[in-house]
């Protein structure tokens, strides 16, 4: 495919050129860095055959927008990239300035040219016998970029849909995600209840906890605390049943919901002090706080709502590969999405791990070389 030749037939935005690639990588965290590099590895050349697009201004993927409190020490789990070692990280250093400086040097070390801040905005199937995609992305200055690629994996995680569950009634006070969440401080000198059962939210108690925080904890079950190890046969156990689901285009389930929540000496002492004690779920929000399934009120002035991520897919909306359950019908090898024949998903349901997207990668670039191969 020759580089920035003009397509007549996708109905590109007046005067935009449209660059041909034969496949377009959206994403460069874990999942979308292991792809690149794949794509790379079979012979296809950044800016010319593979284009790699992120939406963040810098390298990190979601790891560049956490606070500076998570430090590498409570990270669970970080796998090295392909033909890549992380080395030693100081437990005590904040994981987004390990994660981005890891991620921003294997970049430059393979040479992927990652280009950003690019937000793809949409990916459609066209009839062009020289590509099968049309992807629009955008800059944040409102500047427009339009490919056609032959393939696309899409590498576009979750950190963008933060999901918050519906509850009758009004808060008035402070809400946020965990997305929002900057430092404990902002906090001093409120009551904060955090609301989620995931690792996030303990997370979030203890942080709060620790820097004298009034903080309750609710859960819309109670917390399913993992008392033995999680080893090689209980991962595998997790990434069947996950691929189970979106084989059958069901929705992933949340990680805790799969794993259980680790226990830690801190963990356990948090919950001997009552710190890290469910009240249960909410029945209702007022405008002073919320009204709990136990008939009690608690008055809180901050909510903030750790419970979980959506994958983002917004982008891949034209190609209707959505079902009504909220999930998308996966092959067999857990990249292909069955429905749009020459995109993959990485890191999503099974994949959605650092390991398992490293792995997945390899997959979707390899899916990805074989479907292009007439376009080469």
């Amino acid at each position: 495919m020759a580089e920035n030749s003009v397509v007549t037939d996708v109905n590109p935005s007046a005067d935009v050129t449209v660059h041909r690639r034969r496949v377009v990588v959206i994403g460069a965290g874990q999942a979308g860095l292991s792809a690149a590099y794949f794509l790379k590895r079979a012979g296809l050349r950044p800016g010319v055959d593979l284009e790699v697009l992120d939406a963040n201004p810098t390298a990190g993927g979601a790891w560049s927008h956490r606070w500076d409190a998570l430090t590498f020490d409570h990270v669970n789990g970080l796998h090295d990239l392909p033909d890549s070692r992380l080395g030693a990280a100081d437990p005590a250093e904040p994981a987004r300035d390990v994660v981005t400086r890891y991620y921003g040097r294997y970049e430059q070390e393979k040479g992927l040219g990652v280009q950003r801040p690019w937000r793809v905005r949409s990916v459609r199937a066209v009839d062009d016998p020289g590509a099968r995609f049309r992807v629009v992305a955008e800059r944040p200055d409102g500047a427009l970029r339009e490919y056609a690629a032959g393939a696309v994996v899409s590498a576009t995680g979750t950190w963008d849909q933060p999901y918050v569950p519906w509850y009758r009634g009004r808060f008035g006070g402070r809400q946020l995600t965990t997305r929002d969440f900057t430092a404990p401080g902002d906090f001093a000198g409120r009551r904060v209840l955090v609301v989620g059962g995931g690792i996030s939210a303990i997370q979030f108690v203890q942080l709060l906890d620790e820097h004298g925080v009034d903080t309750l904890w609710s859960t819309r079950t109670p917390p399913r605390w993992r008392d033995c190890p999680f080893d090689t046969e209980a991962g595998l156990g997790v990434e069947n049943r996950v691929a189970a689901r979106t084989r059958a285009g069901l929705r992933p389930r949340s990680v805790v919901a799969e794993t259980g929540l680790p226990t830690s000496p801190s963990v356990l002492d948090a919950i001997d002090r009552g710190v890290l004690v469910s009240r249960g779920p909410i029945r209702a929000l007022t405008s002073d706080g919320v009204d709990f399934a136990d008939g009690t009120h608690e008055a809180v002035d901050v909510i903030l709502w750790a419970t979980g991520f959506r994958a983002s897919l917004s982008h891949l909306a034209p190609l209707g590969i959505r079902e009504r359950t909220g999930g998308v019908v996966m092959a067999d090898d857990d990249v292909s999405v069955v429905k749009a024949p020459g995109v993959s998903l990485v890191g999503y349901g099974r994949s959605a791990s650092t390991l398992g997207a490293t792995r997945a990668g390899r997959r979707a670039a390899r899916r990805a070389v074989d479907f292009t191969a007439d376009l080469g």
